[in-house]
C-alpha cells in the first residue's frame, strides 16, 4: 500500500500528530509506502525524518483562515496528490480533512477522515460550531469512511448527520508501550502532579491552578509540560496565586515518559477532546488521572477505578478531586494500578493498527484500484 497523510501543522506535536507518526512509521516496517504532507515546519517534521518518512511541505496550508489561502492551498495538494498517486489518502484534522477530502474527490482517489475531536463539540463557540458543523456536512460524504478516535465523537458525527451511519466508525487511540523503568511508583508521598498540554484555547490550565490555591495545605507539586500562547498569562495566574514554589514550566519536552515515570497523579484540565492521548501515555505509566468529564475522556477514565473526573470549568470540584488522590497513597497506587491493566487490554498501539489497516484494505478494494491504476488514469488525462 502507499498512503498519503494529509495534515495542517506541523509546528506542534499534538495528538493527530503522534497518530500520523506512528501509524506511517509502522506501514515502512511493514514494508509498505507512507509519505506525509503537512503545513508549516517544527520539531515534528524532525522526528518524520529521523524515521525515514518522506515529507512534503504544504507552503499554503496554514492554521489562520483566509478563503484565498484555502484555494491555493487545495490547488497545491491537489498537486502533489496527482504526482503521487497514492493507493489512499488519509487525512487528519479539520482543514486539512476538508481540503484534503476534496482535492483526492476530484482526483478520484480513495479518501478517509480521521476526526481527533470534532470542531463543533462542546466547549466550542456556537458560531464557528456552527460554520464547522455546516462545512463537515457538506464534504463528509467525499469519505469512504470517517474515523472517530471515541464512540463519544461518532455519535455527535451521526447526530449531526455528516455521513451515512455505516461510513462512521470509531477506533480508539493506541500506544506503543514501554518498558518497566518507565511504569511510575503512583504511591509514592509528597505527590507530584503532572499535565501534558499545550497552553491553548482548548486547555484549562487556568481551572487547575485556581483548584490547587485551595490546596496549599497539603503536600503536592506540580508540573506543567507544554508551551503556546497562554503560557505566560498562565505564569503570571501563577505568581498572583503565590504558587511559585510548587508549579513548574518545563515547556515542550521529548522526554514525556520520563516524567510521567516520575510522578504520581496525572491531571488534565480541557475545555474540549476527542480523545486525550495524554491520558492513554498516564495509564501506560500506571498513574491514577484526575481530569475534566469531557467527551471521550469517560471511554479512558473510570471513575473510581482508574481515576476521577470532575466537572467543566468547576474549580470547586476539581479541587475536591485532586485533594481524595493528593492525600490517599493507597487510592493512587490501587488506581494506578487498573490504569495500567486498562491501557494493557485496550490502548495498546498495535491494537490499533490492526483496526486502522482494515480500514485502509477495505477502502483500496472497495474502489478496486491500485497506484498502477490511478497512474494510469491520470496520465491518460493529461494525454
Amino acid at each position: 500500500m502507499k498512503i498519503a497523510f494529509v495534515i495542517t501543522r506541523s509546528d506542534a506535536v499534538g495528538g493527530a500528530q503522534i497518530h500520523v507518526r506512528d501509524i506511517s512509521t509502522a506501514l515502512r516496517k511493514a514494508g509498505h509506502e507512507a509519505v506525509v504532507l503537512a503545513g508549516g515546519s517544527g520539531p515534528w517534521l524532525e522526528q518524520l525524518q529521523e524515521r525515514n518518512i518522506p515529507v512534503i511541505t504544504l507552503r499554503h496550508m496554514q492554521r489562520s483562515i483566509s478563503p484565498i489561502n484555502e484555494i491555493r492551498a487545495l490547488f497545491e495538494l491537489r498537486r502533489h496528490l496527482r504526482a503521487l498517486a497514492p493507493d489512499l489518502v488519509s487525512t487528519h484534522t479539520a482543514k486539512a480533512g476538508v481540503l484534503g477530502r476534496i482535492a483526492a474527490a476530484s482526483l478520484r482517489l480513495p479518501v478517509m477522515f480521521t476526526a481527533h475531536g470534532w470542531t463543533f463539540t462542546d466547549g466550542i463557540s456556537r458560531l464557528k460550531a456552527t460554520v464547522w458543523r455546516t462545512i463537515e456536512q457538506m464534504v463528509g460524504r467525499l469519505a469512504g469512511r470517517i474515523v472517530t478516535v471515541s464512540e463519544f465523537d461518532r455519535r455527535l458525527a451521526l447526530q449531526a448527520r455528516i455521513a451515512a451511519p455505516e461510513r462512521i466508525i470509531a477506533i480508539h487511540n493506541g500506544m506503543p508501550d514501554v518498558g518497566p523503568e518507565l511504569i511510575a511508583d503512583a504511591g509514592s508521598e509528597a505527590p507530584k502532579l503532572v499535565m501534558v498540554a499545550r497552553f491553548e484555547e482548548q486547555k484549562d490550565h487556568r481551572t487547575l491552578l485556581l483548584a490547587l490555591a485551595t490546596l496549599k495545605a497539603k503536600p503536592w507539586s506540580l508540573s506543567l509540560v507544554g508551551g503556546g500562547p497562554l503560557e505566560a498569562p498562565m505564569k503570571a495566574l501563577c505568581a498572583e496565586l503565590d504558587l511559585q514554589d510548587r508549579v513548574e514550566f518545563l515547556g515542550p519536552r521529548s522526554d514525556v515518559a520520563q516524567l510521567l515515570a516520575n510522578a504520581q497523579v496525572f491531571v488534565l484540565c480541557t475545555l474540549w477532546e476527542g480523545l486525550p492521548r495524554s491520558i492513554i501515555e498516564a495509564m501506560r505509566a500506571g498513574l491514577p488521572v484526575m481530569a475534566t468529564d469531557v467527551a471521550g475522556i469517560p471511554e479512558l477514565v473510570e471513575v473510581g477505578a482508574t481515576g476521577l473526573l470532575c466537572r467543566s470549568q468547576n474549580v470547586e470540584d476539581a479541587a475536591n478531586k485532586l485533594s481524595l488522590l493528593i492525600e490517599s497513597s493507597q487510592l493512587r497506587a490501587e488506581m494506578g494500578q487498573r490504569a495500567r491493566q486498562r491501557y494493557v487490554e485496550d490502548f495498546q498501539f498495535e491494537q490499533m493498527l490492526a483496526r486502522t489497516l482494515q480500514v485502509y484494505e477495505q477502502l483500496i478494494e472497495k474502489r478496486g484500484t491500485s497506484a498502477e491504476n490511478i497512474r494510469a488514469k491520470l496520465g491518460s488525462s493529461e494525454s
